[in-house]
Parts: C-alpha cells; sequence; structure tokens
C-alpha cells in the first residue's frame, strides 16, 4: 500500500522506478503483490528462502497425503497457477512443489509432469492418456495451458489451485478438469466428490482477488437468474455441498473475525 502511495521502489526491494515506471507504478504494485502472495521469493530469491509455511510446503505436504490416500487406486491431481509457471533453468514455483514432493515424500519423480513440457499435440495426449492410465500421477499446469481440452479426470482425486485466478470462469474450468463424467476413482471411491484446495495468505491480494471473484460471481448469478434488482443478495457458495461459501473465504482472508461472524450468519 504505502509503495502505491509513494512509488518507492525500495519498499518492495527493487531500484527506483524512472518516468515510465512511475506512472505504471499501479501495475507494478500488483504484480510485486500477486508475486509476494504466491512465494516471497519470487519478489528476491537473495532475499527470502525456503519456509515451511509458505504455499508450495503446504502445497507439497497435501499433495503427498492424497497421493498416498489414493495409491492403490493410482488417484491423480491436478496443481495450478497462472503465475511462476514452469520454466527449465529458472526457478518457479511448479518445479519447487516438484522438487519438495521428491526430495520430502519419497515420490518418484518420472509420476511427476508439467503440461509445458509437451512440445507438440502428440506429446500433450500422450501425457493425457498417462494421467488418465495413472503412470503420471500429479500433473502442472496454467489456466491457459491445462485448464481447457483436457480430458484427464479418469483417476483425478484432487484439484490445487495455487493461485487464484482473476475470473470465476477459470476457477471452473480448472475445477472441470477433474469434476466431470468419467471420473471412475471419485465415483467407486470417493462418493462421486473431488477435493478442492485453494491456497491463500491472509492480508494478501489473495483476499482482494478473491472478493473480486465473489463480486464477479454475484453479478453473473443474478444476471442467470434476472434478480439484479433483488434487496435480498445470496451471498454465493463457492461449493456448499463440500465447504465454505465465498463470504466465509473473504472473510477468512481480512483476518477480521467480525467480518466471518457476518459471513456466518
Amino acid at each position: 500500500m504505502q509503495f502505491a502511495q509513494t512509488g518507492d521502489g525500495e519498499l518492495i526491494f527493487r531500484g527506483p522506478l524512472n518516468d515510465r515506471e512511475q506512472k505504471g507504478k499501479m501495475l507494478i504494485a500488483t504484480d510485486a503483490s500477486r508475486k509476494a502472495s504466491l512465494d516471497m521469493r519470487l519478489v528476491d530469491q537473495e532475499l527470502f528462502g525456503d519456509d515451511p509455511e509458505n504455499k508450495a510446503s503446504h502445497c507439497a505436504r497435501l499433495v503427498a497425503d492424497y497421493y498416498q490416500k489414493y495409491n492403490e487406486q493410482k488417484g491423480t491431481q491436478f496443481i495450478f497457477s497462472d503465475l511462476s509457471t514452469y520454466k527449465p533453468g529458472e526457478w518457479n514455483i511448479f518445479q519447487e512443489i516438484k522438487d519438495k514432493l521428491v526430495r520430502d515424500y519419497n515420490i518418484p519423480a518420472e509420476e511427476i509432469r508439467f503440461i509445458q513440457e509437451a512440445k507438440n499435440e502428440k506429446q500433450r495426449k500422450e501425457i493425457i492418456k498417462q494421467m488418465n492410465e495413472g503412470t503420471i500421477r500429479v500433473l502442472f499446469g496454467s489456466t491457459s495451458t491445462l485448464g481447457t481440452g483436457v480430458n484427464a479426470q479418469k483417476r483425478a482425486v484432487a484439484v490445487h489451485h495455487i493461485d487464484i485466478p482473476w475470473r470465476p470462469s477459470d476457477l471452473e474450468q480448472r475445477n472441470g478438469r477433474a469434476r466431470r463424467s468419467g471420473n471412475e476413482v471419485a465415483k467407486l471411491y470417493a462418493n462421486n466428490n473431488v477435493d478442492i484446495i485453494i491456497y491463500a495468505v491472509e492480508r494478501t491480494l489473495d483476499s482482494y482477488k478473491f472478493n473480486l471473484l465473489q463480486n464477479k460471481q454475484l453479478f453473473i448469478t443474478q444476471l442467470k437468474t434476472n434478480s439484479l434488482g433483488s434487496r435480498v443478495i445470496d451471498e454465493g457458495a463457492m461449493d456448499e455441498e463440500n465447504g465454505m461459501n465465498f463470504a466465509e473465504y473473504v472473510a477468512i482472508l481480512s483476518g477480521n473475525d467480525d467480518l466471518l461472524q457476518k459471513a456466518k450468519l
């Protein structure tokens, strides 16, 4: 917030802004906030290191839990992020999580893949085929590379969102890779459910983005139900059958207990 007001680059661990950057300081502030809420190493790798409580660590622990829980069924998992995706030779959140899964939880490296590794349609189809077979157990990708046109749901047991997309449709597309007909493991062993895990950091841009998702989804719902003029507003469920609704999630991320209690009313 202070950087957005002053434009002091040192506040976000960078040098002074030039005139052009000063004009775009709000975009720079948003970009820095996105990086900080995902992993502080994206802001400055020399200044910040790994942390057992960061998103990568939490995600790796949960992925390993699901891996073991559905090991007999060769259950598979999707991991999504639109920021810091896989790039060979460059630090990124995808490779960091994979390294933790291999090093700390003894999951075979060959069972963990990045959709970005596919250089052509033939390779892409092979990765999808191996996901359905359970040869690949964990698949990383972004909304654009993995969120559409991927029918790899046969053994899916969980979808992990390590960032929060800007649009409700993107969240829906991501979840749709696993929550769709043809998911045999979910049907036979998980009461036809696929767990959706969203990783968010309290009092960061995650809170703003989730609030934005809530408002956009509310508007879309009102358009669909022709209730834009209604005085009674349903704040909308993210997934009422399986967890919190949007309002509760926004309240938790804000760190405001009073807001959380209001959301539960």
